[in-house]
């Protein structure tokens, strides 16, 4: 760990120099492009590639720019943005995160329980279920599918470990300023020291203009984990995906401890095919869970999530996949963390969002400051501050393993 530590501390500079804190408080929000307005970054663009710009060459490390967003930790600005101008996306997706049963496990000396499963019931039915994180926190949902469900939080219990708790949980609306979480003590599980970190990545035609740039972070953030000071035991995994009719649907590498085999993997993999803009994200989350070997009792897990373009909202079966894997990466406690590429499309931004929250993950953006590919939506957020994507995401990595 004291490397990572050092490796962050390192990249901490490079945060600076890529630009200033961006974003506006919700009182500053605009309607149509979105509720953040920000100035114009300091200016970070520059030769980046071997051939002289930002798309030439075969795409450097640390060049992309990206900044990430936790809606679970700005809950009242969520709630705000989906009872607003945005208020159809809470359910577009057949996805609803109005109701959300906060959890923290401790030990009896107040330290954080962490793998502990949790289960939200209503008598012997189980309406949400997942495990808590690193910290002991996690999220149970009422009604994710169903908004218009009646089951109140009152109605349920709470099971830790296994054993059920005395007395109904308490909602965390969102409407309120001050958090309400359901605190339970518990004794000290034994703790695993595997990590898997599984990267799904969008390789159709649209990320061509910063899937090298893509390849590149990624190897690194692989090269710099794998030479890490931890006592962590860390596999990795991935998932390429493009879309029906494509030369593939998806390719996987199953997850190793060989870190060089992920690597070069990676920097096999290119960008084709596509043609409209729904991908074949449900097949991708299917094939992750299916195909790729989790450990069931893993201290972390993680899925970045790496997309420019939505699911098929429109076709047959599409949201009910989506449901259940969602609910499966919940409850073998598996945090998606999203990573929104060159797009417009505002529903893809709310759908990634919706599945970081669902899976007690984090949202990442790319942001223009780098140059690399096409223009970038404007994220429908508060404040952010922009960092080169392969730091930004070795910054997650560390977080959730330590």
């Amino acid at each position: 760990m004291k490397k990572i530590a050092s490796i962050i501390m390192g990249t901490a500079l490079a945060m600076f120099a890529v630009g200033c804190t961006r974003g506006e408080s919700s009182g500053d929000w605009i309607s149509d492009a979105g509720y953040s307005s920000h100035p114009v970054a300091e200016d970070v663009s520059g030769d980046y590639g071997p051939g002289g710009g930002n798309n030439g060459g075969g795409g450097e490390a640390g060049v992309i720019t990206a900044a990430e967003w936790n809606d679970l930790n700005n809950w009242k600005f969520w709630g705000d943005v989906m009872s607003g101008d945005y208020s159809k996306m809470n359910t577009y997706w057949g996805l609803s995160t109005q109701k959300r049963i906060a959890v923290k496990t401790v030990t009896s000396d107040g330290k954080p329980a962490k793998q502990i499963p949790v289960k939200l019931l209503k008598g012997n039915d189980i309406l949400w279920e997942t495990v808590t994180d690193n910290v002991g926190e996690a999220s149970l949902w009422l009604g994710v599918e169903d908004i218009q469900s009646t089951v109140r939080a009152e109605d349920c219990s709470i099971s830790i470990a296994g054993a059920v708790q005395d007395g109904a949980p308490k909602m965390w609306a969102w409407s309120q300023e001050e958090a309400e979480v359901n605190v339970y003590t518990v004794q000290k599980a034994e703790e695993s020291n595997v990590v898997d970190i599984a990267f799904i990545v969008d390789a159709t035609g649209s990320m061509t203009d910063e899937i090298a740039f893509l390849k590149k972070d990624l190897q690194d953030i692989l090269k710099q984990a794998s030479e890490a000071d931890t006592d962590k035991k860390i596999f990795t995994g991935t998932v390429f995906y493009r879309d029906v009719d494509d030369t593939y649907v998806t390719r996987t590498s199953p997850f190793t401890s060989d870190i060089p085999a992920t690597i070069n993997y990676i920097g096999e993999q290119t960008a084709d095919g596509g043609g409209d803009l729904p991908e074949a994200v449900h097949t991708a989350l299917e094939v992750s869970l299916t195909e790729l070997q989790w450990h069931s009792s893993a201290y972390s897990k993680m899925a970045f999530l790496i997309l420019d373009a939505p699911a098929h909202v429109d076709h047959q079966g599409v949201i009910a996949s989506l449901q259940k894997s969602i609910r499966e990466f919940a409850a073998r406690g598996i945090k998606l963390i999203p990573v929104f590429c060159s797009s417009g499309d505002k529903t893809c931004e709310f759908m990634c969002r919706q599945f970081a929250i669902l899976t007690g993950g984090t949202y990442v953006f790319l942001t223009d400051d780098s140059g690399v590919g096409e223009e970038h939506v404007q994220a429908t957020v508060g404040k952010y501050q922009v960092e080169h994507l392969n730091a930004l995401m070795l910054r997650l990595i560390t977080k959730y393993i330590s």
